[in-house]
C-alpha cells in the first residue's frame, strides 16, 4: 500500500512564541495550541498543515514531512528506506511509524488507530 501523500510538516523550534508569530504573519491560522509549546497551523488556501513543536535549547532541530496512510496494518515501508520506529499508537490519536529515507532523514507515516487500539494519555 502506498501513502496518501504529504498531509503535513512537523517543524521543531527553539521558540514557540516566535514561531507562532512567524507562521501567523505568513497567513496561517492557528488550529490549536497545546499546553507544552506546540500547535498546528493551516492555511486558508489549503495545502498541508504545519505542526510546530518547541524543543529544548541546544537541541538539533528537525523538519519532518508527515505522510498519511489509510491503514497502518496494510502499509509496507519502502525497501530503499529504514524503519526507525515501528507503528505505535500516539497520544494525538494516530498510529505513527518513523522511517528514514536513503539519506537518513526522518519521515513520519501516520494512519488511523485500528479498531480496539486506544491512544496513550501522554507522549
Amino acid at each position: 500500500m502506498s501513502t496518501q501523500g504529504i498531509q503535513g510538516i512537523m517543524i521543531e523550534t527553539s521558540s514557540w512564541k516566535e514561531s507562532k508569530d512567524f507562521w501567523t504573519q505568513l497567513g496561517f491560522k492557528l488550529d490549536f495550541e497545546t499546553d507544552h509549546g506546540s500547535g498546528q497551523f493551516s492555511h486558508p488556501d489549503g495545502g498541508p498543515y504545519v505542526f510546530v513543536a518547541e524543543r529544548a535549547e541546544g537541541a538539533t532541530l528537525e523538519v519532518q514531512p508527515v505522510l498519511g496512510v489509510a491503514d497502518s496494518e496494510g502499509f509496507t515501508p519502502p525497501a530503499a528506506g529504514k524503519v526507525a520506529i515501528e507503528f505505535k499508537p500516539r497520544h494525538w490519536g494516530v498510529m505513527e511509524m518513523l522511517v528514514r529515507d536513503p539519506d537518513g532523514r526522518r519521515l513520519s507515516i501516520q494512519g488511523p488507530l485500528p479498531e480496539g487500539v486506544s491512544a496513550p494519555a501522554d507522549g
